[in-house]
């Protein structure tokens, strides 16, 4: 059966390929399988897709290179050990993708890179360039310098805002499993593979599970986030095997290998994927059931008189989570003031801000542009 749901028109691909399969779960770069691989992409790329390759494995390959056998857990360890790791996942990389005729780019990323509204669009703009070119862009996550603030917390999370920032068509999530299970299928030797399914069900969380491998730091249940972030810009997802053979030619020619979770929404504008894909927040405002009413309605901006509380630390600019009362969060946002003059307006109308505040802002607190409802 092939996969319906991925349109033939899929042009722009992001593949992550994870630290088991890039490091034969431990023994070092499995550079025979690296080959396998970018043979493939080469000739996916030959055939009109482009290509935008997320990878993981450096801290992997770096324990290797320095003789350990279990992941540090001091971050200075892990950075060490990334550095380290890092020369050669890149030299693997570029060696197999000369010998194919296509130049690769190593791009670096940390968490504030895509949430700095500027950065992030300068980001976009080098990989769109280096599509245009031909060339290859190689994402990691910058081990060597993120701390625990600004890490994407996984591979996974990465791929997917990657796929949001270039509009891609796919993400293939390549792994140890053949795809997603109803349940573990280590612990369940009857547990069936999951074909298809939209990146939205509310139960794939619970058949995810929480676990995690010793290498890398992400599960199944980072896989399924990581679909329904991408699902935000369109962009829907196959986790996949990378052990199976010509596993990224099956998916491009539509068989059924693997999971497929397909979008169930319409894409974002610009803007509004990078707010909802907007992982740190720097405060909470606390909404009163008649503001959560209006924006879930009439996705109108955030006036400070439907808001009770403001909590954090933030500035102007800056994002903010938007919870009701139970907590739950309902949107998120750029904020037009900051923490000290929020509270100063809290439930007021814009009439009474000059005297609140010593003059005259905007009249919202969040305007609708820079406002996205996440539930």
């Amino acid at each position: 059966m092939n996969h319906r749901s991925i349109p033939k028109s899929s042009k722009r691909w992001v593949v992550k390929i994870g630290s088991a399969l890039l490091t034969n779960d431990g023994q070092g770069l499995d550079r025979t399988a690296i080959e396998t691989w970018v043979a493939q992409m080469a000739q996916l790329r030959n055939n009109g897709i482009e290509l935008v390759l997320v990878s993981s494995g450096s801290v992997a390959e770096g324990m290797t290179r320095l003789g350990w056998t279990e992941r540090p857990v001091a971050i200075h360890d892990l950075q060490a050990a990334a550095a380290v790791g890092q020369m050669g996942l890149v030299q693997a990389y570029e060696a197999s993708f000369q010998g194919h005729g296509y130049h690769t780019a190593q791009i670096l990323l940390v968490h504030d890179d895509l949430s700095d509204r500027q950065r992030y669009l300068n980001a976009r703009s080098t990989i769109q360039s280096l599509i245009a070119l031909g060339v290859v862009p190689v994402v990691n996550e910058n081990d060597t310098v993120a701390t625990e603030e600004i890490r994407f917390g996984d591979n996974d999370t990465l791929a997917a805002l990657v796929a949001n920032l270039i509009d891609a068509d796919l993400l293939v999530i390549l792994t140890d499993q053949k795809g997603m299970y109803e349940s573990d299928p280590r612990k369940n030797a009857d547990a069936c593979l999951i074909s298809e399914s939209m990146a939205g069900d509310e139960g794939l969380g619970q058949m995810a599970g929480e676990s995690t491998g010793e290498l890398g730091r992400g599960g199944m249940v980072t896989k399924v986030r990581a679909a329904q972030l991408a699902a935000r810009s369109g962009t829907s997802t196959v986790i996949v095997g990378g052990r199976e053979a010509d596993v990224l030619m099956r998916v491009a020619a539509g068989e059924d290998v693997g999971t497929l979770l397909y979008v169930d929404c319409l894409p974002l504008a610009a803007r509004k994927q990078w707010l909802a894909g907007h992982m740190q927040t720097r405060g909470e405002l606390v909404l009163d059931e008649g503001a959560v009413r209006v924006l879930k309605a009439a996705g109108t901006s955030l006036l400070p008189v439907g808001v009770k509380s403001a909590s954090g630390k933030f500035r102007r600019g800056e994002m903010v989570s938007c919870v009701d009362r139970q907590g739950v969060e309902v949107a998120r946002g750029l904020v037009n003031y900051s923490i000290q003059d929020t509270l100063k307006i809290l439930g007021l109308s814009s009439d009474k801000f000059v005297e609140a505040l010593a003059y005259q802002g905007e009249d919202e607190l969040i305007h609708r542009d820079n406002l996205v409802l996440v539930s």
